[in-house]
Formats: structure tokens, sequence, C-alpha cells
């Protein structure tokens, strides 16, 4: 097979520790399935970061629930090294052994525009090792409640970008199991009445709620799928922009719909009080 996928400046060495790449330099049809997901994402990313590096000589990119730091090595390796030198990429990971590994790794191939913090997601909002200003969050297949903790670090950092792909959601549908007898008595209920749909509706409701939280926030939401259905289930990417501050009428559909679900327990999760930077003007 040719490699014609991978880019002309992409790191080789790179591509095999990340397992895109074989040990030898070729790709087989697993790996080029995974660089077609990689080069896919970074499409969506690359327009942010082009949009950063204009209009500013320094920022700060996090990656939170960062795990091997795949996506951070990636962004670094086709846009900040070329194109952002004053640029940091900071991954952030609970687990300290994929810290340490991930230092290695950047060490090795010379990114010294890399950081990566063992912290937690409280942690990550108050540390001194972070700016109080993140221009750009990811959160790349962040497990359940993760993707909200990545939401509130972008808020309480007033990032002008969210970049994130949700997966194995189960909060949501947990609460709406717990109040099904109750929530019955509507109509509406039945769309989750059975433990499958219960599932899949409490995913969908999660990422609409997300959507709603980011809106009321201040922000313009684009949700798309990431790469085809055929490659992944947990597919769905939300970037979000912000644009003002607070948006009053998102935040009161986004009451409305918790009232409506039987989800009011979980108000403060996702009804969160705005972080306004100086110089917007609130929405009404």
């Amino acid at each position: 097979m040719s490699n014609t996928e991978i880019r002309p400046d992409q790191s080789i060495e790179l591509l095999k520790a990340l397992h895109i790449l074989t040990r030898d330099g070729k790709l087989n049809q697993d790996s080029r399935r995974k660089l077609k997901q990689v080069n896919h994402l970074y499409q969506f990313i690359e327009p942010l970061l082009q949009e950063l590096a204009s209009s500013r000589d320094t920022f700060t990119v996090v990656d939170h629930g960062a795990g091997k730091s795949y996506l951070g090595f990636i962004l670094t390796d086709l846009f900040l090294r070329h194109h952002a030198l004053n640029a940091t990429m900071v991954g952030i990971e609970t687990r300290p052994e994929l810290v340490a590994s991930s230092e290695g790794l950047a060490k090795n191939l010379g990114f010294k525009q890399m950081r990566f913090l063992n912290l937690s997601a409280a942690e990550s909002i108050t540390s001194a090792l972070l700016p109080p200003k993140i221009e750009l969050v990811t959160a790349l297949h962040a497990c359940n409640t993760a993707t909200d903790d990545a939401i509130r670090f972008g808020l309480e950092k007033q990032a002008d970008h969210m970049v994130l792909v949700p997966c194995c959601q189960a909060e949501v549908a947990s609460v709406l199991k717990k109040h099904k007898a109750r929530q019955l008595k509507d109509p509406l209920a039945e769309i989750w009445r059975h433990p499958i749909h219960t599932r899949e509706f409490g995913s969908h409701v999660t990422n609409a709620l997300r959507c709603l939280q980011l809106e009321a926030n201040g922000y313009q939401v684009t949700v798309t799928e990431l790469v085809g259905w055929e490659h992944s289930m947990k597919n769905e990417l939300i970037i979000a922009t912000r644009k003002g501050s607070h948006n009053q009428q998102a935040a009161k559909r986004l009451q409305a719909l918790l009232d409506r679900l039987g989800l009011e327990e979980l108000t403060a999760r996702f009804l969160t009080q705005p972080v306004n930077p100086p110089g917007h003007e609130a929405h009404v």
C-alpha cells in the first residue's frame, strides 16, 4: 500500500509511536483507517488554530482527559511546530504513568511546546500551573461526565473554542431510569420507556443539554459527525466558539428541558453560572 495519506510534514516517528504506522513505516488496513480519522478530526480543528495564530503571538491549547495525548501530539506535529512556535499544548491527565509516557515521547521527538500535567478536573481549574485564560480546549472520547468536566474547565478559563467528542454517557440515563415511574404519566416518556431506549435517549439528551449549556454561556455551537458510522458509534463532534456572554433564552430552554424530563437534580451540572470576559455584550 502507498502512504499517500501521510502529509509531507508529518513526523513518521510520531505516527509509529501512536501505532498509526507499523514499525517498518507501512500502513495496513487498520492503521489506514486510524490515519483517516486523525486527518478528518484535524480538518475541523485546523481553522480554529489558524484563527488563533493569526490574531495573537501566543496561545494555549489544553487537551482535557488527554490519555496518551494522541490528539495533542497530532495538533503539535501538524500545526503548532510549523505555524505557532510560541503556542503551548498542555495535556491534562489523572493517570501519572500516561503523563510520564507522554513526557518521554515529547522529549524524544523534540516537541518542546508540549507540557503534561497530572491533575484532576477540579485541580485543573485552579492550578497555578495553567494560565487564567485558555484559548482552545479539546476533549476526545471523554467518557461520561469527563466531557462535562472539560466544558466546566473551558467556561472557567474563558476558552475561545471548545472541541468535544463525548463518549459512554450514562449519568442522564441513570436519572431517567430512577424516575421512570413518575415520568410515565407524560406520554413523552414512551421515548425512553424501554431500557435500550433509555440508554440511547439518555446519551442523546446529554449532548443536547451540553449544547444548550454552551449556548447559555455565549457560545455558537455546531454539532456534526466526526467520522463515518462504519468506523465508530461514538461519533458526535461538538464545536463551540465564544460569541458573547450569557444567553438568557438558551438558559431558560435548558431549565425547561431539565424540568420536562424529570432531570431537575442535574441542574447544577448543566445550568452553570456564566463566565463573562470583559468587552462582551450579553444576549437577550
